[in-house]
């Protein structure tokens, strides 16, 4: 499992504000900018920016107008690329029974709703791409309503996952109801 540490959750914070002002042409970010806008040391910024500069996640320039920027479009850096770099992967169960109950005959009752959580948490990070950080509009999915105002991919995302959410429910309901009640 990869552990989304503090200092993987710092990394993308720092690499996200390079992403918010991504531009081909624009100019490089400082990490003392970065930082003060991160809330961060300016030293651990800089130490960040430069282990994704060696990893290949962003450029860094030195000298007078100096600084960072992403080495590629936001949308071809996933969170997975930042966290695994930042991160621990080891494998770890979450079996709040012990290391001898799971993994060892019939798992306990919550280990299919953790290792549920666990490719839930991985998919995500591999899916998410810095675009969600980017202040550019995109066209809503919707092409029948050309005339409406384009959405950002950040709201097109609420919406993708309110309906999933919605379909979770009605098919929970369903199996709800198909269970016969026990009389006691």
């Amino acid at each position: 499992m990869l552990r989304y540490g503090k200092l993987a959750r710092q990394a993308v914070s720092v690499i996200s504000y390079v992403a918010e002002r991504y531009e081909t042409d624009a100019p490089a970010i400082s990490s003392s900018e970065i930082g003060r806008a991160r809330k961060i040391p300016a030293a651990l910024a800089a130490k960040l920016l430069s282990q994704a500069s060696a990893a290949g996640l962003v450029l860094g320039t030195t000298g007078p107008g100096g600084g960072y920027r992403l080495a590629k479009p936001p949308g071809e850096i996933r969170l997975v690329d930042i966290v695994s770099l930042f991160g621990r992967t080891q494998e770890e169960s979450l079996c709040p029974y012990s290391l001898d109950w799971c993994g060892n005959g019939e798992p306990c009752p919550l280990h299919n709703g953790f290792n549920e959580i666990r490719e839930h948490a991985r998919a995500f990070l591999e899916d998410t791409t810095l675009a969600v950080f980017a202040k550019k509009e995109v066209p809503s999915p919707d092409k029948k309503s050309a005339d409406k105002k384009p959405v950002t991919k950040k709201v097109a995302a609420k919406k993708v996952a309110a309906k999933k959410v919605a379909a979770k429910k009605v098919a929970a309901k369903k199996t709800a109801a198909k269970k016969p009640v026990k009389k006691v």
